[in-house]
């Protein structure tokens, strides 16, 4: 990854080396007495030129003018646009043109001016120049939006193929399914409006998830099989397409900026990585004169983390994949990188256990980017929503619940999320057998609150006013894999922000587990 530096360093070498292609002299320069005077100091010079031309010219009074001069970049070169040597007679002047290429090449006797007895001859030539030129211009952007016009014909038809291909698909599906008393019809909303909406808020630049255009009937090829989830936002459901399990959250209408929101995000700036939740596509639907907002995702069987953990314990191996995986997720999501579609820095901004879904294989991915701000360092731009103090209570960092957080600094949202992973390692290590003993599954500040959804001014008591974090068992020092993966705990739930690793380094130090 370059800096700027490096970017502008890169960028002036390139434009040298491109110029450094044509070559450049010296040519002299004069206007009708000069351009015969032998005194040395007389001389003038223009200097990194690229053509050097003379000209002889003769008015209709018969006033006769010379000049020598030159040409430094291709975009001027008037004088020299048409031949080595350019003449042309009439009534009313005559002109006689040289140009060359070299040092000083523009020295020695003036071009003859053309008689005018040849004045047809050379004006007819002059006219052939003429009508070429004319001809070129006139014929060539016809040539042009000819190609242009076949091309859109071959893209429209192919366009119209795929929408043909795709309403048939919906077809056979519903078909299929409706004698299924679990199915739900549905429907698109206002063809022109979805379309509309769609085409401003959905891309397919990056290549993830399915292409716009299947998108946009996604709802209808969908069987919603058995709902696996419920929150604020709405409904997670188990669905198949094409006999394939998916994962289906269906935003309320109320909650259409965070589904629009997590949509760009999927669409437009994740490039696909291992630890972030594979995004298939997004639509909008009609269910009971009700309108609802799909995102479709890959399904993953085991659920959250979350209820993975409620449900089994870990031994060191299982422990470390979930924390070296859940890491490598934060730090892609961190990290700016460029290509050919940049990805942009992003803080997730809702950090936890809950948001975090399990995979077979024991690894684990982020998911629910409905809260999450990104930034471009290159432009300095940043999107965030109107209010700062967002996320689950549970997880917010001392900063957010004070809201003393500086929100047009960057950083101080990957700080937060930096804060709420630790919270994350610190329900890994609790369900982590040691010494041949676990315990029962707590969330954080199990032992500070009495009740399952405390209030921001609980969490601003225990974590900004007194300072409390998570309890560390004693059983914890005497085990030095997990006296290990304390410190980095809480190194990430610090007080201060500043003093908060990066998520690079936080992966770096796992790796010295080498578990």
């Amino acid at each position: 990854m370059m800096d700027r530096e490096d970017e502008d360093d890169f960028s002036s070498k390139y434009h040298k080396k491109r110029n450094s292609k044509v070559p450049r002299f010296r040519c002299l320069v004069c206007q009708d007495s000069q351009c015969f005077d032998d005194i040395e100091t007389e001389v003038q010079y223009c200097r990194n030129a690229i053509k050097c031309w003379k000209i002889t010219k003769k008015d209709a009074d018969g006033q006769v003018s010379y000049r020598r001069g030159c040409e430094d970049s291709p975009e001027r070169l008037q004088i020299c646009v048409t031949s080595h040597l350019t003449r042309f007679a009439a009534p009313t002047g005559q002109y006689a043109a040289e140009c060359c290429t070299g040092e000083l090449c523009n020295n020695g006797s003036f071009p003859t001016l053309p008689n005018l007895s040849k004045e047809n001859e050379s004006t007819a030539v002059h006219d052939d120049h003429y009508l070429t030129k004319l001809a070129f211009a006139i014929l060539g952007p016809i040539l042009i939006l000819g190609v242009l016009a076949i091309i859109l014909l071959y893209a429209r038809r192919k366009h119209r193929k795929r929408i043909l291909a795709a309403r048939s698909m919906s077809f056979d599906l519903e078909e299929a399914y409706s004698g299924d008393p679990v199915m739900r019809t549905t429907a698109t909303v206002g063809d022109s409006t979805l379309k509309e909406y769609l085409e401003q808020s959905i891309t397919s630049g990056s290549g993830f998830g399915l292409p716009l255009l299947m998108q946009r009937t996604l709802a209808k090829q969908i069987l919603l099989k058995d709902q696996i989830g419920k929150g604020k936002y709405g409904e997670v459901w188990r669905g198949l397409i094409n006999n394939t399990e998916v994962a289906v959250k269906i935003f309320l209408s109320k909650d259409e900026a965070s589904w629009t929101r997590e949509t760009e995000i999927y669409s437009t700036v994740l490039a696909k990585h291992p630890n972030i939740l594979y995004f298939i596509g997004s639509d909008m639907t009609s269910c009971n004169s009700t309108t609802q907002l799909w995102l479709v995702t890959d399904y993953h069987a085991l659920g959250s983390l979350y209820d993975y953990l409620v449900r089994r314990s870990l031994n060191y191996n299982q422990m470390y994949k979930i924390m070296y995986s859940v890491v490598k997720g934060i730090n892609h999501l961190h990290e700016e990188l460029y290509g050919d579609q940049d990805k942009p820095q992003i803080a997730h901004r809702d950090i936890k256990s809950k948001n975090i879904l399990m995979k077979a294989d024991g690894e684990c991915v982020i998911a629910d980017f409905g809260l999450a701000v990104t930034y471009y360092e290159k432009t300095n731009k940043m999107t965030l929503t109107p209010n700062p103090r967002v996320g689950t209570k549970r997880y917010m960092a001392p900063e957010v619940l004070d809201q003393v957080i500086n929100t047009k600094y960057f950083e101080s949202y990957k700080r937060a999320d930096i804060y709420s992973l630790g919270l994350v390692f610190w329900e890994i290590c609790w369900r982590t057998t040691s010494n041949g003993k676990v315990d029962e599954y707590k969330l954080p500040f199990f032992d500070c609150l009495d009740h399952g959804d405390p209030s921001f001014d609980d969490m601003r008591k225990i974590v900004c006013v007194d300072q409390n974090r998570p309890v560390i068992p004693n059983t914890w020092a005497s085990d030095p894999i997990l006296t290990f993966i304390t410190k980095i705990i809480k190194e990430c739930w610090h007080q201060k922000a500043s003093v908060r690793p990066s998520s690079l380094r936080i992966k770096k130090n796992l790796q010295k587990l080498n578990l």
